[in-house]
């Protein structure tokens, strides 16, 4: 009877103790505010889990696993460095999916052949179960390169839809890695959006520069008019420049102050990519926007002051950037502002004078790099003129000498590239009065009150 009695007490102890290591086991989620999302991908071939910066992350994609044709999983590349990342996830509140797929050099036959049959499907979704189970995942992403319309897409959503069942029965996450747009983006049809946690959109690889803030936007508004949810946006963005591949870290070792910039020549070609502003800005759209942002990947940012994934966070927290209208005014003669036409964010807007009026289109802010910026852009002299009379526009960020402004001690603006000031054409203080280029004498039409 004694026995029995200690017995069942042990038990409760046994059974209370480990119900204490199951609560310290569990991560506490990962927050950012109003639930947004900062999503990163590790690859397996590349980076270290110890340089991961958790704190400023949600979740964490381990790339890639991948498929056979009759729905099993090939072996996990570098299954100890995924077992690390999600302990190292899981202690710092962040959930760390698998993803499934990748380019993988454009071959996507196993995932057509798997997605075909009812019994390709089911080996499948229960081979991410076990893998979910076996490393103790938060869930799964799928890269399938990509579903066409039609058949194909058919399959895609049977198979996300017997995914969806079988992750979210198990309280795990399913999301989707998903192109910029294109007719190829059709074949992810509007019923997976129902399925899914969030879609992750490639928006890079693509626009002129390279993943350029409005080709970018455009990008998740596309998905959107689709009809996923906002809260299912996730923006995409590039840690590396195009038309080659240079990584973020490699740019700015080569020049701290390319974290600043968006396009830089390198070896006589130019690279472009996003810069410490451009990153700021499409968080700041995709706060308002959309349900987060996404990076593809994580070792390809650098740390500390420059890092990109800080930057997301700071104006995630509300730490760092200016969001939209806390920039300054920028007043001139007759007190009226620089003014970008139209509020367009279009390269090529003029930049012109206007009656102040608060809005976006006169909020400029100063880059370290010397560059004044509105609406994510900067303030450029046309084709890299010298000439006087030059027109003033907005444009992509690049680095260039068209985009550096000196403030003078008697007020104006100069451009050293072309040595002249930046001046308002007439001299006049019309509404709509082209700002220019021309030698500096500081009269009226060329001094400037900064914010």
């Amino acid at each position: 009877m004694r026995r029995t009695r200690l017995l069942a007490v042990l038990t409760t102890v046994f059974a209370m103790v480990a119900g204490l290591v199951a609560l310290a086991a569990a991560p506490a989620a990962a927050a950012l505010p109003n639930g947004f999302r900062s999503v990163g991908y590790l690859p397996s071939w590349s980076g270290s889990v110890n340089a991961v910066q958790y704190g400023k992350l949600t979740h964490i994609n381990y790339a890639f696993a991948l498929p056979n044709s009759n729905g099993t999983l090939q072996a996990i590349p570098d299954p100890g460095k995924l077992s690390s990342l999600v302990s190292q996830g899981h202690a710092n509140g962040v959930k760390v999916l698998l993803a499934i797929g990748g380019w993988n050099d454009g071959n996507d036959s196993a995932f057509e052949a798997l997605a075909a049959s009812s019994a390709g499907r089911t080996t499948f979704v229960n081979s991410v179960v076990s893998v979910v189970n076996q490393y103790g995942l938060d869930g799964v992403d799928i890269d399938w390169e990509y579903p066409d319309p039609g058949a194909s897409g058919n399959n895609f959503t049977a198979l996300m839809g017997q995914l969806s069942d079988a992750m979210h029965s198990r309280g795990k996450l399913l999301t989707a890695a998903v192109v910029s747009g294109g007719g190829t983006a059709e074949g992810v049809q509007p019923a997976v959006f129902g399925h899914v946690d969030f879609l992750n959109i490639m928006a890079y690889d693509g626009g002129s520069p390279h993943a350029n803030y409005d080709w970018s936007i455009a990008s998740a508004n596309y998905w959107k008019s689709r009809g996923l949810p906002a809260s299912k946006t996730v923006l995409g963005v590039p840690f590396y420049s195009r038309p080659n591949y240079y990584t973020y870290s490699q740019l700015v070792s080569m020049d701290p102050a390319n974290a600043n910039r968006d396009c830089v020549s390198v070896g006589g070609a130019q690279q472009c990519y996003n810069g410490i502003p451009t990153i700021k800005r499409k968080t700041q759209w995709a706060m308002a926007n959309a349900g987060g942002i996404m990076n593809w990947e994580l070792s390809q940012d650098t740390s500390g002051a420059t890092s990109l994934v800080s930057a997301i966070y700071e104006v995630a927290t509300g730490g760092g950037g200016n969001p939209p209208g806390d920039g300054g005014q920028i007043t001139g003669i007759g007190g009226k502002c620089v003014d970008v036409a139209s509020a367009s964010s279009a390269n090529g807007t003029a930049v012109q004078l206007w009656t102040c009026n608060g809005t976006t289109a006169q909020s400029w802010t100063a880059g370290s790099d010397g560059t004044l910026r509105a609406l994510g852009k900067c303030m450029d002299v046309t084709s890299a003129g010298t000439a006087n009379g030059t027109p003033i526009q907005l444009w992509d960020c690049n680095g260039t000498g068209a985009q550096v402004w000196q403030a003078q001690s008697n007020g104006t603006l100069r451009n050293p590239a072309s040595g002249r000031c930046l001046d308002a054409t007439g001299p006049s203080s019309a509404d709509g009065t082209r700002l220019q280029i021309w030698d500096c004498f500081a009269g009226s039409n060329q001094v400037w009150n900064l914010p």
